[in-house]
């Protein structure tokens, strides 16, 4: 019985170094050292290639490496008898609250304006807004929405939230699915933190930003399909959002002719809100493979049906 890493990177060092740390018991391998595929009862993977789960007859478990599983949807071939997990980290939920956070400060101080204008030598003061004046949307309000919610809401901003069904958290108004509608009219800056489904895919397109307050600001650390290009760069041109910061991409890195490149209105980052760190979150993966041994529910485990 033995762990497979699969990543599209190839970077296995660092969690090779903290899976053995943990448990230096359980053999980890990668593709490269597998010499009887049968051996491996579990693989953790990030963005793996498609059909590579059917070298290995005798899977019990894949794990995504990160929070997000839409990358183990997307191949036609996946397992539809095996339990997908996740990974929940305190540390990945705090990357995102610090992020998000920063963003949200950022626009309302208007720091990548005050940037572009030291480009072009320009002193220009611009009005700014006051945190408890402005409302957050969280767009996506599980686990990790109500963590930046919660985040939000004590630097001052008044926050919102939407999801499948209504959450109770103290001071944050939810909104359950039948009434999005109702919870767009509000959100200033709307921050998109759902699962990519079917059900999500381009959910932000001209139909949604028409129903935010004009000029508000976007904020996607979801996944890029959640966006439809095109609408935001005509919802930029129309004045419906007055900006967008952007994490996530349809094609990762972003091609160099996108024209997200060249909107003053756009900040990009290199999908770094929430980078899954090896060392934090192997104590899990561990977890997740005793207990499969022992036949045990799993930790974080992901609906097939659901697809998060």
């Amino acid at each position: 019985m033995a762990l497979l890493l699969i990543r599209n990177d190839n970077n296995y060092d660092s969690w090779i170094k903290a899976l053995k740390a943990e448990d230096p018991k359980i053999a980890v391998h990668t593709p490269a050292t597998v010499e009887n595929p049968g051996d491996i009862h579990m693989a953790i993977t990030w963005k793996a290639p498609h059909g590579v789960f059917e070298k290995y007859p005798e899977l019990k478990v894949i794990g995504s490496m990160g929070a997000g599983v839409d990358h183990l949807f997307e191949d036609p071939s996946l397992p539809q008898d095996v339990p997908l997990t996740r990974i929940v980290d305190k540390k990945l939920s705090g990357d995102m609250q610090e992020f998000v956070l920063a963003q949200c400060l950022n626009y309302i101080k208007n720091l990548t304006g005050y940037t572009q204008l030291q480009k072009e030598g320009v002193w220009k003061p611009m009005s700014y807004k006051r945190v408890a004046d402005v409302s957050v949307g969280i767009l996506g309000f599980g686990t990790l929405g109500q963590a930046v919610g919660k985040k939000l809401q004590k630097t001052g901003f008044k926050v919102s939230g939407w999801s499948q069904s209504k959450k109770n958290i103290a001071g944050i108004k939810s909104y359950k699915e039948d009434a999005l509608d109702e919870f767009l009219e509000d959100c200033e800056i709307l921050v998109c933190l759902l699962p990519l489904t079917p059900a999500t895919a381009e959910i932000l397109n001209q139909s949604l930003f028409e129903k935010l307050p004009k000029g508000a600001y976007l904020i996607n650390v979801a996944r890029g399909g959640h966006l439809k290009d095109a609408d935001l760069i005509a919802a930029l041109d129309q004045g419906a959002l007055s900006g967008a910061a952007l994490d996530v991409f349809h094609t990762e890195p972003l091609p160099e002719d996108h024209p997200f490149w060249q909107r003053k209105e756009i900040l990009i980052t290199p999908h770094v809100a929430s980078v899954s760190n090896a060392a934090s979150v192997a104590s899990q993966v561990v977890e997740n493979y005793k207990r499969m041994e022992r036949g045990e529910e799993l930790l974080h485990q992901v609906s097939q049906e659901k697809r998060y």
